[in-house]
C-alpha cells in the first residue's frame, strides 16, 4: 500500500512533508475560493462528526475520484471510516491556528495524481472551520456528561441510560444487573484527612471499577461516594463475581504515601425482574447496599 503525507493547516497554507514543495498556488486557490465557500456553507448545516465527513465526501467526489475517506481524531477518541479502504492512500493532518484537528486519509485503488492532490488540499479549506465548530460542541456535549472529579459518567447520564438498558432488556429478553457501590467511612476519611485526601479515593476506586468492568459496561457517579454500574447482558450470577472482584481490586489499592489508610467499598447486586422500571430496580439494589453496610461493609450482598 503506498500512502502520501501532507499537511493542511488555515488559510490553506501546505505543509509539505512529500512532496517537498506546495502545489497550491495563488491562481488555483482564487479558483476554488467559490467552492470553497459553497462547501463550508453546506458543512455548516450539521454538528454531528460522523454526518459532516459524509457530507464533505459526498461534496468531495463531484471534483475527485477515490473510493473511501478515513478519519482520526484521538484527543475526541473518534474513528470514522466511509467507504473501502483501498490500496492508495494520501493523508493530510489538518490544523487551525496551531491546534490539531485530527488526520484525514482518502483511498483508492489507484494513486492520486498531482491535479487531484491539488484539488483535494483546497476543499480541505472548507472543511476546517466546520469540522472545528464540530469538535468543540462535542466536547461540550462530552464534557456535560463526566464528573469533573472522577472523571467517570454523571448522574445525569445514569437516568436516561438506566432507563433506557431497561427497556431495550425488556423488549429483547435480555438479561440486566446492575451493581451500587458505596465507599466504607468516607465521612472518616475526609474529617479525619481532608477533602483532598477524600478526593483522591474518590479518583482512585472510580478507577479501580473502571479498569475492573468491560467495555460494554457503564459506570457513574450517582452521588456523594456511590458509584452504579450497570451490566448489560449479565445474570445476577455473573454481576455478583463482578462486585467481588471489584471490592477485592478496592481493597488491594496501594495505600497513599503520606496516609497509611486502605478504603473499602460495600457493595449491592441485583438484577432486572419482568416487572421491573428504574425507579424498582435502584430501590432493590440500593436496599441490598444498605444491607452489605449493617452486616460489616467490605462485602457484596446480593438482592
Amino acid at each position: 500500500m503506498s500512502m502520501q503525507t501532507y499537511g493542511i493547516a488555515e488559510g490553506l497554507k501546505t505543509v509539505a512533508t512529500h512532496p517537498a514543495h506546495p502545489r497550491i498556488n495563488p491562481e488555483s486557490k482564487q479558483r476554488f475560493a467559490s467552492k470553497v465557500l459553497a462547501l463550508s456553507g453546506i458543512l455548516q448545516t450539521t454538528l454531528e462528526t460522523n454526518e459532516l465527513l459524509a457530507l464533505f465526501a459526498k461534496e468531495l467526489s463531484h471534483f475527485v475520484d477515490f473510493d473511501g475517506v478515513s478519519y482520526r481524531f484521538s484527543a475526541q477518541h473518534i474513528d470514522i471510516n466511509l467507504g473501502e479502504q483501498t490500496q492508495h492512500s494520501c493523508e493530510y493532518k489538518l490544523v487551525v491556528s496551531e491546534e490539531e484537528l485530527g488526520e484525514l486519509r482518502l483511498h483508492r485503488f489507484y494513486p492520486f495524481e498531482e491535479p487531484e492532490l491539488e484539488t483535494v488540499e483546497n476543499l480541505l479549506a472548507g472543511l476546517l472551520y466546520p469540522l472545528r465548530n464540530t469538535l468543540l460542541y462535542q466536547r461540550a456535549l462530552t464534557t456535560a456528561l463526566i464528573d469533573p472529579l472522577t472523571g467517570v459518567k454523571n448522574r445525569a447520564t445514569m437516568d436516561g441510560a438506566l432507563h433506557r438498558e431497561i427497556e431495550l432488556a425488556h423488549r429483547l429478553g435480555s438479561e440486566l444487573s446492575v451493581i451500587l457501590l458505596d465507599i466504607d467511612r468516607f465521612k472518616w476519611i475526609n474529617d479525619s484527612y481532608g477533602h483532598l485526601f477524600g478526593d483522591q479515593v474518590l479518583r482512585a476506586i472510580a478507577t479501580c471499577a473502571e479498569k475492573s468492568i468491560r467495555e460494554s459496561d457503564m459506570l457513574f457517579r450517582y452521588g456523594g461516594e456511590e458509584f452504579l454500574i450497570v451490566l448489560s447482558g449479565t445474570a445476577k450470577d455473573g454481576a455478583r463475581l463482578l462486585a467481588e472482584r471489584i471490592r477485592v481490586n478496592v481493597e488491594n489499592l496501594e495505600p497513599h504515601p503520606a496516609h497509611d489508610v486502605r478504603p473499602t467499598i460495600s457493595l449491592g447486586v441485583t438484577s432486572l425482574c419482568d416487572e421491573d422500571n428504574a425507579t424498582t430496580l435502584f430501590a432493590r439494589v440500593d436496599t441490598a447496599l444498605y444491607k452489605a453496610k449493617q452486616t460489616g461493609r467490605n462485602r457484596v450482598e446480593l438482592a
